[in-house]
């Protein structure tokens, strides 16, 4: 359902208008700019992004958030190309967000992305974009969020997001979607050990993808899947996490998959859960702010800045004990 209506609403300019308006009627030109803004790191756009996001509020959380993730030669491209142009046949409107904590450096994973998903990116009810993540994961994690919330107020059914891979990433895409989807290969049994057990603690679907290259690995994949699944703690009474086969490049069970998307939210809506999990999202989104921000205006204090470098040389020689590194440093913010 969509969020509640602000108390109070930002004055905006013409131009900060403008883009809201586009916004809101699906102007693809105006939610590109406004993106746009919010990925700048200029003081004056963060402030007028802020505005339009807070006047973009009201008409978000409409939207199903879908985190998918996988080791990398999984086919999340093709699944989600797949599911993408599935759920377009539904009537739907698509958005493809992609964390990448690899971006702002080599491009990332979604420009190849955009090119094996040449049909999606093509069809006029989706929108692919990246998140650069300007080498922080939090920064990554934190442009998504917004990101998020924008196409959701620009009338897309359903926001997927896509990381590159099992790491740190995983956990800050499972914290702004509603369902987290992990993919995995047919012959994924001998790799189980090294799939970490935090990643399976957080996926709500597992998905044994390319299960036509062989179904018998497809099979004996998803049984040894059940069998890890057992030994772990579930994540919610009301929902057993289930393990399904597919193809996505023949286009083999991507119905199933999203029937099971579809009642994992009536589940989770019928228990409370779906609403709770979301209002947890954003109290945890306003910590990841909090913590962001003191850590930025500790880095920006004069005399940190000119302390800073002597006292990680004194640490790293072993002249002096971080600890006490760091309340010195410390103190020059206290004062």
């Amino acid at each position: 359902m969509p969020m509640n209506k602000p108390e109070h609403l930002p004055e905006l300019d013409a131009a900060d208008h403008a883009l809201v308006d586009g916004v809101l009627a699906r102007q693809l030109r105006p939610l590109a700019k406004t993106i746009t803004l919010i990925e700048s790191k200029r003081e004056d756009h963060k402030a007028r992004a802020r505005h339009v996001l807070e006047a973009l509020l009201p008409h978000t959380g409409g939207a199903m958030r879908v985190g998918i993730s996988g080791v990398p030669g999984v086919g999340k491209s093709t699944f989600i190309e797949a599911l993408g142009l599935y759920l377009i046949e539904q009537g739907l409107r698509v958005a493809v967000l992609a964390v990448d904590p690899s971006s702002s450096l080599t491009g990332g994973s979604i420009l190849g992305d955009k090119t094996r998903m040449e049909l999606l990116s093509q069809n006029p009810a989706a929108f692919i974009r990246p998140s650069p993540s300007a080498g922080s994961l939090g920064g990554v994690a934190e442009k998504t969020r917004e990101t998020m919330l924008v196409c959701e107020a620009a009338g897309f059914d359903v926001i997927i997001i896509e990381t590159v891979g099992v790491g740190q990433s995983e956990t800050a895409v499972a914290g702004m979607s509603d369902i987290f989807c992990l993919l995995q290969l047919p012959n994924a049994g001998d790799d189980l050990q090294a799939i970490k057990k935090g990643i399976m603690e957080i996926a709500d679907l597992i998905v044994i993808n390319k299960a036509d290259i062989d179904a018998g690995a497809a099979m004996r994949a998803k049984s040894q899947m059940k069998t890890a699944l057992h030994m772990l703690r579930p994540a919610s009474p009301n929902w057993t996490v289930p393990v399904l086969t597919l193809s996505a490049l023949q286009k083999q069970g991507i119905a199933d998959f999203w029937t099971m998307v579809t009642d994992y939210r009536k589940a989770m809506q019928a228990s409370g859960e779906f609403e709770a999990k979301r209002r947890h999202q954003a109290l945890a989104w306003m910590w990841d702010l909090i913590d962001a921000g003191l850590r930025s205006h500790f880095r920006s204090h004069p005399q940190v800045k000119h302390e800073l470098p002597g006292l990680a040389r004194a640490v790293e020689e072993g002249t002096t004990t971080p600890s006490a590194a760091a309340m010195r440093l410390l103190g020059y913010v206290e004062k």
